[in-house]
Parts: structure tokens; C-alpha cells; sequence
């Protein structure tokens, strides 16, 4: 009778507690600890990628309502021009010092000082809410002078443009809040730490952003 060999069998040697996440420390906001390392985590380049594309969104908005202002100022002839609230100097005070006490806030987290990265974001937020409050102070200042959203073509820009980017920083706000409630755990590396870092771009993008209104509507109102 013939004796039919079999070959051996290779033994492939397989990662012992994968995580799945294929990066270490700063990944994306979740996933990549499935049961066996099946689990994927959403690299950080896309949160990344997906904030650029914002930005560029909004810069097409405002870049919109730009060409719209200076086309509706030089084709009209009802045009007039408005004293811009004094509050305003002091809320652009407020939201450069928002960024300082943010980027504060992430070498505190950097440096493993959880206490004082949350003590600094509440100052952020804080500041945030204090800029918010001061343009509804504005407009209310503008509302006592007779000057409507719909008084004249200026003061109509003015009402857009100061809702619009006091919109987009309540989104800002609202991610703000997000890392408040996660604090702790991103202090301590449970959570992952790419939103603190995208929140922080995003915030710092809006005080850039309003300067360029300030700028603006000083120059053609």
C-alpha cells in the first residue's frame, strides 16, 4: 500500500492584542478597538481634510456677501453710512484673548496639567459667550439709534455679516463645550486628542475671520 506524504503545516505567527487603530495616541475621534483588532479608527488627516473643506466654504460665503456689499455701494445712491458701535473694539479684544487662553489651554494638556488645561478652557468659552453678548449689545445699541436691518443697504450688511460669523462661533462654542464635558479624559489620554486640535484651527480661523469684518465694515460703512 502507498504511504501519501502531507506537506507540514506552516504556523503563521498573528499580533497578539491588536487594537486596530494602526496609530498611537493622537487618532481619530473613535473606533479602532474592535473585539480581535477588527476595528478601525478614522485617521487624523481626515478631520483635518474635513476642516479645510470648511474653511474654504466659508470663505466662498463671506467672500460672497463681500462682492455683494461693495456692488451694492458703488450701484446705489441710498447708501449711508453708520457709526459701528464702540462694543466692538472690545469684543475683537475678547476673542484675540480667547485664542491666547486656548493655545494656553493645549500646552497645558500637552504638559499632562489636566487641571489647568480645563481652568483655561473655561476661560475660553467664557470669553466666547462674553464676544456673543457683546454683539447682541451692539445690535441692540444700533436698534436704539433708529438703525434697523432694513433701515439701509449698510446697515443691512452690517446685520449680515455680524450674524453670520457670531453663527459660525457658536459652532466653535458648542465644540468648545464638547471638549469641556470630555476634559478629563483627554487630559488623561483615554480620549482621543484630535478634536482639541481641530476646535483650536477652527477657532482661531473665526478670530481671523472677524478681523477681516471689523476691517471691512470700518472701511465701508
Amino acid at each position: 500500500m502507498a504511504t501519501v506524504l502531507t506537506p507540514p503545516t506552516l504556523d503563521v505567527p498573528r499580533k497578539v492584542g491588536g487594537t486596530g487603530s494602526g496609530n498611537n495616541g493622537f487618532g481619530g475621534f473613535g473606533g479602532g478597538d474592535g473585539p480581535g483588532g477588527q476595528g478601525r479608527a478614522i485617521p487624523d488627516g481626515a478631520y483635518r481634510t474635513g476642516m479645510w473643506m470648511a474653511f474654504v466654504a466659508v470663505v466662498m460665503l463671506f467672500a460672497a456677501f463681500t462682492s455683494a456689499m461693495v456692488v451694492r455701494k458703488g450701484a446705489s445712491t441710498d447708501w449711508a453710512r453708520i457709526t459701528l458701535p464702540r462694543i466692538l473694539y472690545l469684543n475683537t479684544v475678547l476673542l484675540l484673548g480667547s485664542s491666547v487662553t486656548l493655545e494656553t489651554s493645549r500646552r497645558y494638556l500637552e504638559s499632562g496639567w489636566a487641571a489647568r488645561f480645563k481652568s483655561w478652557l473655561y476661560v475660553t468659552v467664557a470669553l466666547g459667550l462674553a464676544f456673543i453678548g457683546g454683539q447682541l449689545y451692539a445690535w441692540r445699541e444700533l436698534a436704539a439709534r433708529g438703525v434697523y436691518l432694513s433701515t439701509n443697504p449698510s446697515s443691512s450688511f452690517f446685520y449680515l455679516l455680524t450674524a453670520a460669523h457670531g453663527l459660525h462661533l457658536l459652532g466653535g462654542i458648542i465644540a468648545l463645550f464638547y471638549i469641556v464635558v470630555r476634559a478629563t479624559q483627554l487630559a488623561t489620554g483615554i480620549k482621543k486628542r484630535v478634536a482639541v486640535e481641530v476646535t483650536a484651527l477652527y477657532w482661531h480661523f473665526m478670530d481671523g475671520l472677524w478681523i477681516y469684518l471689523l476691517i471691512l465694515l470700518t472701511v465701508r460703512l
